[in-house]
């Protein structure tokens, strides 16, 4: 999580910044649009005419994560041209993700983006915040529980909606037994994506619980399942790195089992081209950090919040499939997608 993003002084970045610009305005306009490890300053162009903003953003993700590394990248840009200057911490503990919203609090932040992977852990923690006049939206996790936290906006996919139509491709594929491949226990939308996937497909699926914080130990486990049930024919990993354990599994145990996977990084753009991967559910992390910290400057500078109050902004699901791939592994490549 230390790492900056590679810099987005090419074209190529430079478009997809404004692309995502031009996203940003139209679904904060358009009611019910739907669609610390270490910190960083975005310098921001004076250029956005408002008074310079502080924003925490702050979430449960892991320390070297692809992912969180492109929500980084897109709260980045939306911070630079913001005029923002932009925290960002994180800690995969649900209590020491509160403490970093009191640590924010405490610094007088303007605005504070969080994610809610354990609701019921971050309400004291935000109440505190309200009490403090500080605005604050959630993105990512916490589809259900944002508006009973107090959160004033949320940016994210509906992980219960992405996991039915996930299941439903499944049936289009013929799919007979579906491994599903929880790598937190506990979290929310992890939860709701596995559930989702059961509502619909008709077949057999079996959750498993894995230690997320150890990749040769989740290569090891799933290895383990389909040597013993080798009627599994599809895995569905929830994270890009548990897609390519998976891939490693698969080959290890000898099965014969499709692997599908929620999210995106380069490795897995390679992998669902070469076939290793039949496809990957994108949810746009680069949009979810553009938008909610755009948020927090719109309704500071002009009073907008997007979905009155009462709807998210979807960002997902979309289908990242072996006929699309070389549509996306352009963004991909610049840590936009």
């Amino acid at each position: 999580m230390n790492r900056p993003p590679a810099s987005s002084g090419s074209a190529r970045s430079d478009r997809a910044t404004a692309v995502a610009a031009g996203v940003a305005a139209v679904c904060l306009l358009a009611a019910g649009c739907s669609g610390s490890d270490g910190s960083d300053s975005a310098m921001g162009s004076a250029a956005a005419g408002t008074a310079r903003l502080k924003v925490a953003l702050i979430t449960h993700g892991a320390k070297g994560d692809d992912f969180w590394e492109r929500v980084q990248m897109g709260a980045r840009a939306a911070a630079a041209k913001d005029n923002i200057e932009l925290t960002y911490a994180s800690d995969p503990d649900a209590a020491a993700q509160a403490d970093l919203v009191r640590d924010a609090v405490r610094d007088k932040a303007d605005g504070i983006a969080l994610t809610l992977a354990k609701p019921e852990a971050m309400k004291s923690a935000v109440s505190r915040a309200k009490a403090a006049g500080i605005p604050v939206v959630g993105l990512n996790s916490g589809i259900r529980a944002w508006r009973s936290t107090g959160l004033l906006e949320f940016f994210g996919q509906d992980e219960s909606t992405a996991g039915r139509a996930l299941g439903a491709k499944l049936d289009a594929l013929k799919v007979k037994h579906t491994l599903c491949v929880i790598h937190e226990q506990g979290n929310v939308g992890l939860e709701a994506r596995c559930a989702g996937v059961k509502k619909t497909f008709v077949g057999r699926t079996d959750n498993l619980y894995v230690n997320g914080t150890d990749l040769d130990e989740v290569t090891t486990v799933i290895t383990a399942r389909l040597k013993q049930d080798p009627s599994i024919d599809e895995v569905v990993t929830l994270g890009a790195q548990f897609g390519l354990s998976a891939v490693k599994s698969v080959s290890q145990s000898g099965s014969r089992a499709k692997i599908a996977t929620f999210d995106l990084n380069n490795d897995i753009v390679n992998a669902v081209r070469n076939g290793d991967v039949q496809f990957a559910v994108d949810q746009q992390p680069y949009l979810q950090g553009y938008l909610a910290v755009d948020s927090l400057w719109l309704y500071k500078s002009n009073g907008n919040f997007s979905g009155g109050g009462s709807k998210p902004v979807l960002t997902g699901p979309t289908f990242v499939t072996k006929q699309n791939i070389d549509d996306v592994a352009r963004f991909a490549a610049d840590g936009t997608r």
